[in-house]
C-alpha cells in the first residue's frame, strides 16, 4: 500500500513500525537516553503517531534522541506541528506527515522515500 504525505525532513529509509495511538507528549512520553516512546523501543524503528503535544522543549527532546544515538529511523504522523517539525529538522530525522496512520500497524515493514510511505509487508499479528 502506498500513502502520499508531506515531507518535513527528506529521507530514504526502511524499517519496522512502532506505533503509538495517541498524541505523544514529547517531553513526558519519550525517554531520549533509552530510545523509547510510550513505553516502546523506537531506536532503529519507524515511529508512527498522530501528533506531538507539549512545550517547545520537545524539539530538544527529539534532538536528544539523536545526540544519545537512540533516534528512530523516521517519524510518520498525521500532523507534524511546529515542535515535532523543528525537532525532526535539527535532528535530521526523516519525517513525513499528512498520512492516514490508521493504515499502519505496529510491526509493519515500511519504506519511506521523501513524501511517499509504502507499507511493504503487514505485521501478521497486528
Amino acid at each position: 500500500m502506498i500513502l502520499k504525505g508531506r515531507s518535513i525532513m527528506y529521507g530514504d529509509v526502511e524499517g519496522y513500525a512502532v506505533k503509538c495511538e495517541h498524541p505523544v507528549v514529547i517531553l513526558g512520553d519519550i525517554d531520549e537516553r533509552e530510545g523509547t516512546a510510550c513505553g516502546k523501543p523506537i531506536y532503529g524503528k519507524i515511529f508512527v503517531f498522530p501528533r506531538g503535544a507539549g512545550s517547545t522543549v520537545g524539539s530538544y527532546t527529539l534532538y536528544g534522541l539523536k545526540f544519545y544515538g537512540k533516534a528512530p529511523l523516521a517519524l510518520i504522523l498525521e500532523e507534524a506541528e511546529t515542535i515535532v517539525a523543528a525537532g525532526a529538522i535539527i535532528s535530521k530525522i526523516p519525517t513525513v506527515d499528512k498520512i492516514d496512520i490508521s493504515k499502519i500497524r505496529g510491526g509493519d515493514f515500511i519504506r519511506i522515500r521523501g513524501d511517499i510511505v509504502e507499507i511493504i509487508s503487514e505485521h501478521p499479528h497486528s
